[in-house]
């Protein structure tokens, strides 16, 4: 593994204890939140933010930057398990893909888990789509570990309601439903960072239906119709194969998908992008491709 990212694990377990899904909801989001802000960047120069309502009631955050070289927005979805995350949380990521794309780009702060089970946060996330889309513009999807379910599962209910205008989907170390037991689960059951119980308690917390696909897109009968995808793995996570898995079903389905394994990261490696040549370059191939999918506008 790459020394910078052992040394991104070791800040890492500094906020958050390797055992915090033990922990209460409200100290889980207190250490989280706590490890966001350390490793935020300011935003590129030029970069304008304002927060909104979307649907009434709904938080999001638009991202304007200096150079606006596409009318596609982008959309971002968060990671979190479900149960931690924010606007501020995935903040200079935003900014910094949005400034590369050269396109405004959207987040939102889907309700959270316990407080909201399923399909709380999927009905937020996709209320905002469906705003967004009636405006006429065109989307490009996004989202990191459970944010990459949440984009999966939108990509999905978007092509069985009919909903026209995605231009793609990039899926960032995605929780896309595996059986949580074979593959990367039980290979990389006690990967630094997020283990395979971590995992399970967190479907515990959402309280998805198992047989729903848009809960979990591995299950879905068919991947016919969806958007151009990109899809980028951590070796080192039980989510691997997760992506791997959809990946080739995709291919299998006839849509143009890229998949990139990260040979030495681990699950959130996107906050060690200014700190590991690693996850810098895993980071410029997923600007590299959402730039691609909005340039098609």
């Amino acid at each position: 593994m790459e020394p910078a990212i052992l040394d991104f694990l070791g800040t890492c377990a500094a906020f958050y204890p390797d055992d915090a899904v033990d922990a209460s909801i409200g100290q889980q989001r207190q250490w989280y939140d706590a490890l966001c802000a350390h490793f935020d960047r300011p935003l590129p120069t030029g970069m304008a933010t304002q927060d909104r309502m979307v649907e009434g009631d709904i938080p999001v955050r638009w991202y304007r930057p200096a150079d606006i070289r596409t009318e596609t927005l982008l959309y971002y979805m968060h990671g979190g398990g479900f149960v931690v995350g924010s606007l501020d949380s995935h903040h200079a990521i935003c900014a910094e893909l949005a400034d590369y794309a050269g396109a405004e780009l959207v987040s939102v702060d889907y309700r959270l888990a316990p407080e909201h089970v399923w399909p709380a946060a999927h009905e937020d996330c996709f209320a905002v789509l469906s705003s967004l889309l009636g405006s006429g513009r065109r989307v490009v999807l996004i989202g990191d570990s459970a944010g990459g379910n949440l984009a999966a599962g939108l990509a999905l209910r978007a092509r069985d309601e009919g909903l026209t205008g995605i231009l793609g989907q990039a899926l960032i170390y995605p929780a896309l439903g595996g059986d949580l037991v074979s593959g990367s689960y039980a290979e990389m059951s006690h990967a630094p960072g997020l283990t395979t119980s971590d995992v399970a308690y967190y479907r515990t917390v959402l309280r998805a239906p198992g047989d729903s696909p848009v809960a979990h897109p591995l299950h879905s009968k068919s991947l016919a119709g969806l958007p151009p995808t990109f899809i980028t793995v951590a070796h080192f996570d039980p989510l691997r194969d997760d992506g791997r898995a959809y990946a080739s079903r995709l291919a299998e389905a006839g849509i143009e998908v890229w998949f990139r394994e990260e040979p030495q990261m681990v699950h959130a490696w996107l906050r060690a992008r200014h700190m590991s040549e690693g996850a810098r370059a895993g980071f410029e191939a997923l600007c590299a491709a959402v730039t691609r999918f909005a340039a098609q506008d």
